[in-house]
């Protein structure tokens, strides 16, 4: 009898003392979670298809955002982009040529044909009057007659072709071939654009800071676009994974500061902010440790840490504590 009464004071104590932590817990304002870092890793390939002419970086190098890791042959590029320019600026030339209209010089002609037309036309005029009072006489000839009027008709239809002429110069170019010749200007334009960004899509660029965990091809493979050339592990921003129990999610706020403890003994300690807080419950994933039951609803939890530092890679288990926020703290945007 004695012994189970040890017993239930026993379990009473320690229930008291469970509930002593809790409460001094809480009342304090510190939470511990426990997460991981995120691994983010992505396969880089060109956009367009070529053959491999360089590699830059080998596995376990790091990388840095905008660092060209590879190139393809570019000899074909440059060839296209040439022959598009050219016909870009030929087709540049000619709007600009339709759009200026008729040289002066052109429209002087015009006007000088017309001048020289109308000249003709008087002395048709003339040379047919002349051989209708001679028709009038014994010296005159029907022939004559007739060939001079049809002289002075056909000198009157040159004329009127040459004042045309001279309008159309005049009036410039119809609206419609000046479209079409711009038409034709935008589209040489756009392949232009298109060639000079292919030409830079013959350059990998690393899309942001990591290391390479794997080398795919090699160089002088022939690659098609997308196809994986490279594994890069993105080691900046770093973030860690971890979840928080529906009773504790009312005590986070975006911008909240944390702290970021590893699992190496003395080991160093990272500064952070809570980032990314998710909207949505779910059930503890089994990879997660928590100080709740696994059966709990939690909701996952981004946290940024501040800086880079090799030592903390992904995957890696960290402890993240987090303390209020003080009074005045500003609270920060929640990180996409």
């Amino acid at each position: 009898m004695k012994r189970i009464l040890l017993i239930a004071l026993a379990i009473v104590a320690a229930g008291g003392g469970y509930w002593w932590y809790r409460v001094s817990h809480e009342a304090t304002g510190e939470l511990r979670l426990h997460g991981n870092v995120e691994v983010r890793q992505v396969n880089l390939g060109f956009k367009v298809a070529g053959r491999i002419e360089t590699l830059a970086v080998d596995e376990g190098d790091r990388v840095h955002t905008g660092q060209t890791l590879a190139s393809l042959e570019k000899i074909y590029f440059r060839e296209s982009l040439a022959q598009m320019r050219a016909q870009a600026d030929q087709a540049a030339a000619n709007y600009a040529k339709l759009k200026a209209g008729y040289r002066v010089e052109e429209i002087a002609q015009a006007r000088a044909a017309v001048a020289e037309r109308e000249a003709t036309l008087a002395n048709a005029t003339i040379t047919r009057k002349r051989a209708e009072s001679l028709l009038k006489t014994p010296a005159g000839s029907q022939k004559v007659f007739d060939d001079t009027q049809a002289a002075e008709r056909q000198a009157e239809a040159l004329l009127n072709s040459a004042r045309e002429a001279l309008r159309l110069q005049e009036a410039g170019y119809r609206k419609e071939d000046i479209a079409y010749a711009k038409a034709q200007l935008d589209e040489r334009k756009a392949v232009t654009a298109t060639i000079e960004r292919q030409l830079a899509d013959a350059d990998l660029i690393a899309p942001g800071d990591g290391t390479v965990l794997s080398r795919v091809r090699e160089v002088g493979a022939i690659v098609q676009p997308g196809e994986t050339v490279f594994v890069v592990s993105l080691t900046s921003p770093v973030w860690v994974r971890t979840y928080v129990t529906e009773p504790d999610l009312g005590r986070i706020r975006p911008g909240m500061p944390v702290t970021v403890h590893t699992d190496t003994p003395g080991g160093k300690v990272y500064r952070g902010k809570v980032g990314f807080i998710s909207t949505a419950a779910e059930f503890t994933p089994k990879t997660v440790q928590t100080d709740e039951l696994r059966t709990s609803l939690v909701y996952r939890l981004r946290v940024v840490v501040d800086g880079n530092d090799e030592e903390l890679r992904q995957g890696m288990p960290v402890t993240v504590e987090l303390a209020p926020a003080s009074e005045g703290t500003p609270v920060a945007g929640t990180a996409p």
